[in-house]
């Protein structure tokens, strides 16, 4: 059996797209060639890998991927899903192939406010909302929607 492959996109390949990436690895890898990627790398965000290692996940053991170079190597994937804003998901390159394209929009664990505390909670919220896009996703992978949190 050939594995569905599946890329995710956010802005930096730091935590949005890395959650979405461990999640699908975690509930269907066996099904599924996942890969992550982002438009300017940074880092994997410390509250990310944090609220993932609790649920026994880690997403910082390999480097982030631009989708650039993802693109320019020739990678074909049957599902391009970004999850980040309306405005980074338009910049996303068109990859050869068949290709569906879905957009979740999930806040930037980046950009969050408040305590440490108050923003573990935030980002374990987008963990979250991220786990059940994936879910709803493999439920029904060729209704490629588009996901708004809280929904």
């Amino acid at each position: 059996m050939q594995k569905t492959r599946v890329l995710f996109v956010c802005e930096h390949n730091s935590a949005r797209s890395r959650m979405a990436e461990a999640f699908l690895n975690a509930l269907a890898g066996d099904r599924h060639m996942v890969e992550s990627a982002g438009f300017d790398i940074a880092p994997v965000n410390p509250l990310a890998a944090k609220v993932m290692a609790e649920l026994g996940m880690d997403i910082t053991a390999k480097e982030s991927q631009k989708v650039f170079d993802l693109y320019k190597s020739g990678r074909i994937y049957e599902f391009v899903i970004t999850v980040c804003d309306e405005s980074l998901a338009e910049q996303c390159p068109v990859f050869p192939g068949i290709v569906r394209r879905c957009h979740w929009s999930f806040p930037d664990p980046w950009n969050l406010e408040g305590s440490e505390e108050e923003q573990l909670e935030k980002t374990r919220a987008i963990r979250d909302q991220i786990k059940g896009a994936v879910e709803e996703w493999l439920a029904n992978p060729e209704q490629c929607c588009t996901l708004k949190p809280g929904e």
